[in-house]
């Protein structure tokens, strides 16, 4: 018995500081030196409770929480590169059958397309991708039936053209939880789930973060967004975008870096072949680009991506 109190103390004592960290159980069991009495062979077991810190409460409601519009953020500028954590390895896909993805984020028509459309049938279940509380939940002009979701990393989800909007405001989800039914409601072409992802009012493009085959992957566990991630005029929204995740501070600041594409303002009297000439580039590169027709006419003010 001398040897198995020496043997408690001596285990206890070793893993005091271990008990001072974060644990994945309630409970350490360790089986000390056994010996023999006259019953036969005993084995004693010492069962050590394990001190677990509790993960740190997060307020999501705590910054721009505004229940009655789409972007709280209209005002605010942020600050390049952004920095995004995740704890799950998977999303859950907002639609239960294959995704079939119709148009990306991307110049579309001369305008920016700030998300990814994804076919359906009107009266489709529609989840939310990630665990999160409904900011949300209205008719909006453009949007039509909307649903956003404040995620807990401070990502939103935004899911519009809903025929059904089956949650409110504040509640609280679950990654697949039912949020409402896909439609065609708004400025729509079809029936179609237009999802989006902003992070404090920056549209990010999707599939930066997100992988959208059968995988539902989530790209990294920790993801630097540029502005290349965050314009629409940099990505087109008939090609796939190639997709190279930033993972660090340093790498973002050389992105950062990275010449970009040039915008042209449409002007009274302007045409493809004048702007094309001007900016010593092709009439069918400037219509790839810009993902239009040569027959498709110009208004004033639209926007035309130029190649660098």
């Amino acid at each position: 018995m001398k040897y198995l109190l020496i043997s408690i103390v001596f285990l206890c004592s070793s893993l005091f500081a271990f008990t001072q960290n974060d644990s994945i159980s309630n409970a350490l069991k360790i089986e000390l030196q056994s010996y023999k009495i006259k019953r036969g062979l005993v084995i004693e077991t010492v069962e050590i409770p394990l001190v677990t810190k509790k993960a740190l409460a997060i307020d999501i409601k705590a910054d721009h929480w505004d229940t009655s519009v789409h972007n709280p953020y209209v005002d605010t500028v942020q600050q390049f590169p952004l920095e995004l954590n995740f704890t799950d390895s998977t999303y859950a896909s907002p639609v239960p059958h294959i995704k079939v993805v119709t148009s990306r984020y991307g110049w579309r028509r001369g305008r920016p397309h700030n998300g990814i459309d994804i076919d359906l049938v009107t009266g489709d279940s529609v989840v939310t991708i990630l665990d999160g509380i409904v900011r949300f939940a209205k008719y909006t002009n453009g949007f039509g039936n909307a649903v956003v979701v404040r995620h807990f990393n401070g990502l939103e989800s935004t899911y519009a053209h809903l025929s059904h909007i089956g949650v409110k405001a504040n509640d609280t989800l679950v990654k697949g939880q039912y949020i409402g039914k896909g439609g065609n409601t708004g400025n729509s072409r079809g029936s179609h789930l237009h999802l989006e992802l902003s992070y404090k009012g920056e549209q990010i493009h999707p599939e930066y973060l997100f992988d959208f085959s059968s995988k539902n992957a989530i790209r990294s566990e920790q993801v630097w967004v540029t502005q290349k991630w965050t314009h629409a005029r940099f990505h087109n929204s008939r090609r796939v975008s190639k997709v190279k995740v930033i993972k660090s501070a340093d790498e973002a600041a050389l992105e950062s870096l990275a010449r970009r594409p040039k915008m042209y303002i449409v002007k009274k009297g302007d045409t493809l072949y004048g702007i094309s000439r001007r900016n010593n580039m092709s009439i069918s590169r400037l219509c790839k680009t810009n993902a239009i027709k040569q027959s498709s006419p110009l208004k004033i003010g639209q926007k035309l991506v130029l190649e660098i």
